[in-house]
């Protein structure tokens, strides 16, 4: 992790990997969920996080679920991994209504948390506000970007991955294993990260094959841009009905929908392919496995694990902290994708990740 009080384009390492998932699920009032755990040996309650001695860590989701098999669970993990380190206790909220994010995040400083971490773009100003009044507790934002001339507290630091790598490669695969020269993007809401991977994903499928065109549609706005498979799935039938063979689904329980689709159509596996995202969503939506040649990753659970063990230990190092992104394996299918487009899909790679191939994706 490379963390800089100035935006920096880092090369980031484009590794296959794989993802674990879990989690735990519990209620509280306010209309938010939440939920709290703690190590072996490591306070069971927030009770004492006042404590110099106790270490506590609070993560606030965005409006969507912590076990979404993408972007939240993967922060959520990240979060669980450094509790379980650090011998501290964790607790999350998740958000219903995006009016509730300050309140929320006072769940855990009105307690003197030592780290919060909240989870989304969206929460990006919400976070800053509570960053500044709350100088004793750190903040992690997760997708989220303080510019250095507005931000200068240094007990916030928001982890940026660089999703056009990720999209770029998942692309380049697709360009080269499409049979009808048709592709198509079930995405979220219409926000910076997402349109990085979509863009990137575009971009590699070009690259890689000329001929190809890729349909791409982005949830309309509202609260359930992230968590509306049924949006998801019916988009995805559309794009199958219209000729495209492989489908990159981005956008949490929404892209999950678009995956699950392909998943039970005619051909799925052999004709029709599907692409994952965040995480290595063949352990986190096995539904999808008939069709999931691979996951264009956004590695948040190593990011929010190491930022947050960061921030135990001393201030950030500055407002940005550059995270990694990734393609994942290619599991069952692994015999079906020809040998050349493995080779050539490992040469894109590498070559991003010496920082000798430039997505050209812009904002």
């Amino acid at each position: 992790m490379k963390s800089t009080r100035t935006l920096v384009a880092v090369p980031a390492m484009l590794a296959l990997a794989l993802a674990g998932c879990g989690g735990s699920t519990g209620t509280s009032g306010g209309g938010s969920t939440a939920s709290g755990s703690a190590a072996s040996g490591a306070p069971t309650d927030d009770s004492n996080c006042a404590d110099a001695a106790v270490f506590c860590i609070g993560l606030v989701t965005d409006t969507g679920k912590v076990d979404d098999k993408s972007f939240n669970q993967s922060a959520h993990e990240g979060a669980m991994a450094a509790a379980e380190q650090a011998k501290g206790f964790y607790k999350y909220v998740e958000t219903q209504d995006a009016k509730d994010y300050a309140a929320n995040m006072a769940q855990f400083t009105n307690k003197k948390y030592d780290v919060v971490v909240t989870v989304g773009f969206l929460m990006t100003d919400a976070t800053a506000t509570a960053a500044k009044g709350t100088p004793t507790t750190k903040f992690i934002g997760v997708d989220q970007f303080f510019d250095p001339a507005k931000v200068t507290e240094k007990n916030v630091t928001g982890i940026l991955f660089p999703e056009d790598q990720a999209g770029y490669g998942a692309g380049y695969l697709a360009g080269l294993m499409t049979k009808t020269n048709k592709l198509g993007q079930v995405l979220g809401l219409e926000i910076p990260p997402v349109q990085k991977f979509a863009k990137g994903f575009e971009a590699g499928a070009k690259a890689a094959n000329p001929s190809v065109s890729v349909t791409t549609v982005y949830h309309p706005a509202g609260d359930n841009a992230f968590n509306d498979p049924v949006w998801g799935a019916g988009e995805a039938k559309k794009q199958l009905a219209q000729g495209a063979d492989i489908i990159f689904g981005a956008g949490g329980n929404t892209g999950n929908g678009a995956l699950q689709e392909v998943a039970k159509a005619s051909g799925a596996g052999t004709e029709k392919f599907c692409i994952g995202v965040d995480t290595d969503q063949w352990d986190t939506v096995p539904a999808a496995q008939p069709c999931l040649i691979t996951s264009a990753m956004k590695l948040i659970t190593e990011g929010v694990t190491t930022t947050i063990l960061a921030g135990k230990d001393g201030d950030f190092e500055g407002t940005t902290t550059m995270g990694k992104a990734g393609l994942a394996p290619y599991h069952d299918f692994d015999s079906v994708i020809p040998a050349d487009v493995k080779t050539k899909v490992e040469e894109i790679v590498k070559q991003m990740e010496a920082g000798t191939l430039k997505t050209g994706v812009t904002l």
